[in-house]
């Protein structure tokens, strides 16, 4: 007999990608068309990422030129805009939704909320709110993985992981860190210790190298580290004592840090009316702050390297530290879009080297970027993946401190994590149809 197609010959890519796997029985190498569904996530998701950081860097230096009591007008403005889109396009969601549909939609995250995300995402991040672009970019990319399984006919756990596979490569093109992007997409789904989706490791990791490639090739960005630290090298065991003492102050951190989130989110959630009042009351406040210290503006990438370079008063830096920590949470609960990655980076960063100057002898590398691992190791629940981007975005080549501090950070944190999906497990087998 001749060979039967399989079901659902009817979706659009399913008979061709069958005649590629009657191809592959034959193939003595371990490559398979699968590999291909991989790659094409990553290349679509790359090109996605370029384009949308392609126009926030145009957007962020036409608004970049503002600043001082100007920015009490031009940021509730933003913060009116973030607001209308939102109200007239709907409510895209943040961090949270996407890790809740990943367990309870069986991985299926929603191309109709792209809109909304991007407009009101690239308003909110190139205004200067505190928040970064990793939430809405893995949103996107992940819905865009959702896209092509849609066109495959996939279903159950193979279309689970090109969603997983285009948030991986969303979160590579931020960080330019293929392997980092990859266990972040899967660490941050979970709030203990477990995995659920590694079957989705080895597509995230493709998907992560091919959008990381297509990224790099429009940008030029993501090759070398992102923040340039002076060199440190591992050459005494007390400095193993000392990350673990930067992880208490990073898990420290985090706490105060959730604690603000949650009483700024009791304080908005008591505001009556539409949503643009909230925005615009939210930009009032980042405008305040954005004026008094003007390090708070924006989510702290370029920021970072400031504080790195320029010899700032401990004082100072504490107070930019406590101040980023109230002004992230303003952002996010005030309905600005984006995410706080980053921003938890930056308040680590600022903590870190407060402390190599207030306590001499302390190595101001060291004491920065454990105190940056553990701070978000304990907001997110990340500890591999977190120290997986650090060694990437700082060029801090001894990874077993690092790794203490993201440890002592995860272990440290609250029961209760921020993003409060990261609760719920599996509900249901999913088997492909």
């Amino acid at each position: 007999m001749p060979p039967q197609k399989p079901h659902n010959t009817n979706q659009p890519g399913h008979w061709r990608f069958f005649r590629l796997s009657r191809l592959a029985e034959r193939n003595p190498m371990v490559i398979s068309h699968l590999v291909l569904r991989w790659i094409t996530v990553g290349v679509v998701c790359g090109l996605a990422g370029g384009l949308y950081w392609y126009i926030l860097e145009l957007m962020t230096q036409k608004l970049e030129a503002f600043h001082g009591p100007s920015l009490l007008l031009v940021m509730p403005l933003a913060g009116l805009v973030v607001g209308l889109v939102i109200y007239f396009l709907g409510n895209p969601g943040e961090i949270a939704v996407v890790v809740d549909n990943i367990h309870f939609r069986g991985g299926r995250l929603d191309m109709r909320k792209n809109p909304s995300m991007i407009l009101a995402s690239l308003v909110s991040i190139s205004a200067g709110g505190s928040a970064g672009p990793e939430a809405p970019l893995v949103q996107i990319t992940g819905s865009l993985g959702t896209w092509i399984a849609d066109r495959l006919g996939l279903r159950g756990e193979s279309l689970r992981s090109l969603s997983i596979s285009g948030m991986a490569a969303g979160f590579t093109v931020l960080f330019g860190s293929p392997l980092g992007g990859a266990m972040f997409a899967l660490e941050i789904l979970h709030h203990e210790y477990v995995l659920e989706y590694y079957e989705a490791f080895m597509p995230a990791i493709v998907s992560s190298c091919a959008g990381y490639v297509v990224y790099a090739l429009i940008t030029h960005l993501g090759i070398g580290p992102t923040w340039h630290f002076p060199q440190y090298r591992l050459q005494n065991i007390d400095d193993f004592a000392f990350a673990i003492l930067f992880g208490i102050i990073g898990a420290a951190a985090g706490w105060l840090f959730m604690g603000i989130f949650r009483a700024c989110d009791r304080l908005f959630v008591r505001i009556p009316g539409p949503i643009y009042l909230r925005t615009t009351l939210a930009g009032l406040v980042l405008g305040g702050f954005a004026t008094l210290l003007p390090l708070t503006r924006y989510f702290g990438d370029e920021q970072l390297n400031e504080v790195i370079t320029t010899s700032l008063p401990a004082m100072l830096l504490l107070a930019v530290a406590g101040a980023k920590l109230v002004t992230a949470s303003f952002t996010l609960t005030g309905g600005w879009r984006g995410g706080f990655i980053i921003p938890m980076f930056f308040t680590g960063a600022c903590l870190g080297k407060a402390l190599a100057i207030l306590i001499p002898g302390l190595n101001p590398v060291l004491a920065m970027i454990c105190t940056m691992a553990a701070l978000n190791a304990a907001v997110t629940r990340t500890p591999v993946s977190t120290t997986l981007l650090l060694t990437k975005l700082t060029g801090f080549s001894p990874v077993t401190p690092l790794l203490f501090a993201s440890l002592v950070g995860f272990f440290l944190a609250p029961k209760a994590p921020l993003i409060k999906s990261q609760l719920k497990s599996h509900p249901e087998e999913l088997t492909e149809e």
